[in-house]
């Protein structure tokens, strides 16, 4: 079934199997959403990820992370920049997730990074998603 927003896909199928505490979770590839998975797992919300060549289309399987108790690394994910209203964003104007505790990715000129490397490079762009 064809998905007008894939990216808003992925998030909520991490966001759903998160909170169903599903050890992995099976998304469906493109280049945008392996890098924005790739964000995630270098800062640390997620464990590894493989990608497995299937046909019609690959597929990336994330394993999820949890700390004490199964409490979900993810406990809040969500979709800023939408394909009915995008969000674009200068390096001055990137917001803080709850005061520097979560983070918020970014498509910039210079790949996707998350908010304190583009603050760093001095670079904005589409303001993507926000994770804490």
């Amino acid at each position: 079934m064809p998905v007008n927003d894939p990216v808003g896909d992925m998030l909520t199928r991490l966001r759903n199997a998160s909170r169903a505490r599903h050890d992995k979770v099976v998304i469906p590839h493109s280049k945008l959403k392996l890098e924005i998975i790739k964000v995630l797992k270098d800062e640390g919300y997620i464990g590894e990820f493989t990608v497995h060549e299937l046909k019609p289309q690959n597929e990336i399987t994330v394993q999820l992370k949890y700390g004490p108790d199964r409490a979900p690394a993810i406990t809040g994910i969500r979709r800023v920049s939408k394909p009915g209203l995008r969000r674009y964003v200068n390096s001055r104007e990137i917001p803080q997730v709850l005061g520097g505790l979560g983070i918020s990715v970014l498509s910039t000129s210079r790949g996707i990074m998350v908010d304190t490397e583009a603050r760093k490079q001095k670079v904005g762009g589409e303001l993507l998603c926000t994770v804490y």
